[in-house]
């Protein structure tokens, strides 16, 4: 469930998006929010409220005074210029909307379950908005003990139903990624650290396939694919990756590090899917489909 807090923020930015240029006064504010928490919205309150959607959201409300009425500053927001922000907000309300709406729609709202994100994502990119140091308890799938791990927040990233965070590691002096859900307790340390100027996420990934950094030498191969027509329809809505394109005979072609993450979203796609190029990721996939094959062998 969302927090109380950050719930109320996303009704904020909500309300003012569906009010869009016009814009409301600050008593349709204070009608819209005494319907919606049954309580009085004091303007200290709202001005507080304000300034937290703009610091953790990127979301500027601005005055007009000439006419007193308060809207979305388009020419500054994250609604319009920061799709991953844009991204989180729909994210947050989507929740919001369905925890509001859970009773009256009972039996008619099915969503899937996404185990993390929701008790360590907000004290995360709370700890990236102020650079703060963290100390993570972390327990991998393969191992039976859990680490500890002294993390500066650099970015969060959802990938198949689960939160990431990017961090670089104060113990192994490398950036890593992890897994929201592995983390079993979270402590903000009173240390802060300097956020590399040049650092973007989604340059940082873009090379890559799902949550894999990008290995030391490790470059983009370019990838060639088949598919059946209705195949080639799915991946023409979804693509496989931001450098996927479709060529004039059909085929699809892709620039991309073919790391663990991407040969099993091949194999996902079964035979409705064939690798053309290169041929050492055909060859690998062969021998994984011979492996699973094996399985089932008498």
């Amino acid at each position: 469930m969302v927090p109380e807090l950050v719930d109320k923020y996303i009704f904020l930015v909500q309300t003012f998006v569906e009010a869009g240029d016009a814009g409301l006064s600050f008593r349709e504010l204070q009608d819209k929010w005494e319907d919606r928490y049954d309580a009085p919205y004091p303007r200290r309150s709202f001005l507080n409220h304000r300034a937290a959607v703009e610091e953790v959201f990127g979301v500027v409300i601005s005055c007009d005074r000439s006419t007193n009425r308060y809207r979305i500053d388009r020419s500054e927001s994250a609604v319009d210029k920061r799709e991953a922000v844009d991204y989180l907000i729909n994210t947050f309300t989507v929740n919001s909307l369905l925890t509001l709406g859970k009773e009256r729609l009972s039996g008619r709202v099915a969503v899937e379950d996404v185990p993390s994100g929701q008790k360590f994502l907000i004290p995360v990119m709370q700890a990236m908005l102020d650079s703060a140091v963290l100390t993570l308890s972390y327990k991998k799938y393969q191992s039976t003990q859990t680490d500890i791990r002294t993390v500066r927040p650099y970015a969060v990233k959802e990938f198949e139903k689960r939160w990431y965070m990017v961090a670089y590691s104060e113990d192994s002096g490398m950036l890593r990624t992890y897994a929201m859900d592995r983390i079993t307790a979270l402590e903000r340390t009173e240390r802060h650290f300097q956020m590399p100027r040049d650092f973007d996420v989604e340059r940082l990934f873009e090379s890559s396939y799902g949550i894999y950094l990008p290995e030391k030498g490790q470059e983009p191969v370019l990838v060639k694919l088949k598919a059946t027509e209705r195949e080639a329809a799915y991946l023409t809505d979804l693509p496989l990756h931001p450098s996927q394109t479709r060529l004039e005979d059909g085929t699809f072609v892709l620039r991309v590090i073919p790391n663990p993450g991407f040969v099993m979203e091949l194999l996902r796609h079964g035979d409705r899917i064939e690798v053309l190029e290169p041929r050492s990721l055909r060859e690998t996939l062969t021998d994984e489909l011979k492996k699973a094959s094996r399985i089932y062998e008498p």
